[in-house]
């Protein structure tokens, strides 16, 4: 429900604007990001990040599975107190397990915004470059106000291919 007020808000506000348009374009910025080749590598930089954070997890997560079953195997074995003190231990790993995966995942956000922040900008230059070039009034962005448009008015491509033969879209060639 709240989404659809949003969208009907959004519309509201835009409708005006739309109304006295007499060119309109549309554009996938999601998708120019990951074609361009700031983009590509922004993303295999990210992707590499992830696998060696994750593979730091994984043996972390294996080391505490590897101290459960040695706890399983001896807690018969141990007073109650003894017991305790070794249960303890095991919650207090998996607690500072969490805390390092929920660590990791906050720092791969917060790479991900500064390494896509940048070229969405660049990307919002070259969107504004051809849209004064070609006369566009509006240009919409495809994934956050169009529920649909004609694929001619997209220009995500030509988005993609200016902001790469311009070097990230700062400077012309």
């Amino acid at each position: 429900m709240n989404k659809l007020l949003a969208v009907a808000l959004a519309f509201g506000t835009l409708a005006p604007s739309l109304a006295l348009a007499e060119k309109i374009a549309i554009v996938d910025l999601q998708r120019a990001l990951e074609e361009t080749e700031d983009g590509k590598k922004a993303k295999a930089k990210l992707k590499s990040d992830f696998d060696r954070k994750q593979k730091e997890l994984d043996e972390k997560q294996e080391e505490l599975k590897k101290m459960k079953e040695e706890f399983d195997k001896k807690a018969p074995l141990l007073k109650a107190d003894a017991a305790a003190a070794e249960q303890k231990k095991l919650q207090d790993r998996f607690v500072e397990l969490q805390q390092i995966y929920s660590r990791l995942q906050q720092d791969l956000a917060k790479k991900e915004q500064e390494a896509t922040s940048g070229i969405f900008r660049k990307l919002q230059g070259v969107v504004g470059q051809l849209s004064e070039k070609a006369g566009y009034d509006v240009v919409l962005e495809k994934n956050s106000a169009v529920v649909w448009g004609k694929s001619s008015l997209d220009i995500t491509n030509e988005v993609i291919r200016t902001y790469n033969t311009q070097g990230g879209g700062g400077k012309q060639k």
